[in-house]
């Protein structure tokens, strides 16, 4: 997801938290917008809580963090231009005010579900960390050509944020790399921290988006999170059946070069809608902006009180 993007989703999310006096607007687009805010205000579970997800694992949702369901995860992604799929599971985000956990920001996690089969740790222990990044370089770079003949801005991978690294204690896959766009200054580019968890039939990716200048507080903000997933008895990982159940046709190398690659495309898609649409957002949507600068002012407030 690029900054842009990023950006107008997360303070879309805070604002659905934080507000619920948005003026009207006959504009389809922001109304659409205003409706879903709304009903993801309405449905967020907020933590402590015990999140079922599907009938594959649950989320043991700490206290400071909310949970936005599944429909309303979808509508707020739809009026963003981007696709969903069947495969998602939800969104967190930070709760603001009182007693909020320290270090909360502007940042959001999507939640996914994906059947792909029992994917095979063996190939972690040979992985090569730069043979790694450099085939994730020319996968963006063969996806630009495309990008471009549909309007959308190149772009590249510059470098390892976190390394791939596998802890096979958890059977968690960790990794982010940093994606800017290549022909136009990106000074504080939007980073995709990445959290596979694997299970029996699949994974569940936990994708932390959010903004380069801040990964290093926001990865350590929500770490009780990325570590509060857990596949139910009879889908674990270690549950596998090896004469009945499906293995995944590639391993965790591939998860990182190969399905990274096309995901990088996805998001990339999201930047185009963002441009253009843009000043349709800026014009039509007094209300929505207005709403943004109170929850910035409301922010400020808070921060300075408790100084």
């Amino acid at each position: 997801m690029r900054a842009a993007g990023m950006l107008l989703l997360l303070l879309m999310l805070q604002c659905s938290l934080g507000t619920a006096d948005d003026k009207p607007t006959t504009d389809s687009r922001q109304q659409a917008a205003k409706d879903a805010r709304e009903a993801a205000r309405k449905a967020i579970v907020r933590g402590p809580s015990s999140i079922a997800l599907r009938d594959q694992a649950t989320l043991a949702l700490p206290e400071h963090f909310g949970f936005i369901p599944q429909k309303e995860a979808t509508a707020l992604m739809l009026v963003m231009g981007n696709p969903t799929g069947d495969s998602l599971l939800g969104l967190i985000v930070p709760l603001s005010g009182e007693g909020a956990a320290p270090g909360s920001g502007h940042w959001v996690i999507t939640l996914r579900y994906k059947p792909e089969g029992y994917i095979k740790d063996d190939d972690a222990r040979h992985w090569d960390a730069d043979e790694l990044l450099n085939s994730l370089k020319e996968g963006t770079e063969a996806g630009n050509e495309r990008r471009e003949r549909e309007g959308i801005p190149p772009i590249q991978v510059t470098r390892w944020i976190e390394v791939p690294h596998y802890q096979a204690g958890n059977h968690q896959l960790r990794w982010s790399a940093e994606v800017k766009l290549k022909n136009a200054p990106d000074p504080d580019p939007t980073i995709n921290y990445n959290t596979y968890l694997l299970g029996r039939d699949g994974f569940i990716s936990m994708n932390l988006v959010t903004a380069a200048s801040e990964v290093g507080r926001d990865k350590e903000s929500v770490r009780p999170v990325l570590d509060a997933m857990a596949f139910n008895s009879g889908r674990r990982y270690t549950d596998f059946n090896s004469s009945t159940d499906r293995v995944a046709a590639y391993g965790l190398a591939a998860l990182v070069a190969g399905v990274a690659a096309k995901k990088l495309g996805l998001l990339a898609l999201i930047a185009a809608f963002v441009v253009k649409f843009a000043k349709v957002i800026v014009i039509a949507s007094a209300a929505f902006g207005a709403a943004i600068v109170r929850w910035f002012k409301a922010r400020s407030g808070s921060k300075d009180s408790a100084a």
